[in-house]
């Protein structure tokens, strides 16, 4: 897969002061998977559904991507914090429609359960979560990664806290939303999140 230039992938004309602002958060070096390279993969993984026939309003999910984690610091309330900046930010670079929207599509990413007819939401969310069909290694980093980013958690409230994803991500019908990505991505996806799952019950939180 070519590797998406971040600089070049900004989808505006303009706006390239909050493109580094947005970058330099991504950048934070306290971060652990929620960084540049997850910020990259989404991107990739758009440019690879669209590619692939999934249609969905190129504008707004894309920079909904560029905002997702632009506030994360391992509290809830990140991606809420990240709508409003989008709230704050864009306007005047785009219509209120679009504002609107990159908003409602940031916040969805807090569940991942768009609407069946919200094609928008399921591309975004589909992009997301791909990094749940990875390889054997990039899942590890992304398993040790993301216990970066609740560095501040102790062990057993963490493991706790993980066992609930998992079995949250496990307990819904389909993990992607679009044709392509239930096709390609689904069966590598819960088997990687079936194995991390029996592997965190041992440790006394099932």
């Amino acid at each position: 897969m070519v590797r998406v230039d971040l600089l070049g992938a900004w989808p505006l004309p303009g706006g390239t002061d909050l493109r580094d602002e947005l970058l330099a958060a991504y950048a934070d070096p306290a971060r652990g998977y929620h960084d540049t390279r997850h910020l990259t993969e989404v991107l990739e993984r758009l440019d690879e559904l669209a590619g692939s026939g999934v249609s969905f309003d190129q504008l707004p999910v894309r920079l909904a991507a560029w905002f997702h984690d632009a506030v994360y610091d391992g509290e809830r309330d990140a991606e809420e914090r990240s709508a409003v900046w989008a709230e704050a930010a864009l306007p005047g670079l785009v219509e209120r429609t679009v504002v609107a929207e990159v908003a409602r599509l940031v916040r969805l990413t807090e569940t991942h359960r768009p609407e069946p007819d919200d094609l928008a939401g399921g591309a975004l969310s589909d992009a997301d979560l791909a990094i749940l069909s990875s390889g054997p290694e990039r899942y590890e980093e992304y398993v040790a990664t993301v216990r970066v980013d609740y560095a501040h958690v102790p062990d057993d409230l963490f493991v706790t806290g993980r066992v609930a994803v998992l079995r949250d991500l496990l307990a819904k019908t389909n993990l992607f939303h679009t044709a392509y990505a239930r096709a390609t991505w689904e069966a590598p996806a819960r088997a990687n999140v079936e194995a991390e799952l029996a592997g965190l019950e041992p440790l006394g939180t099932a």
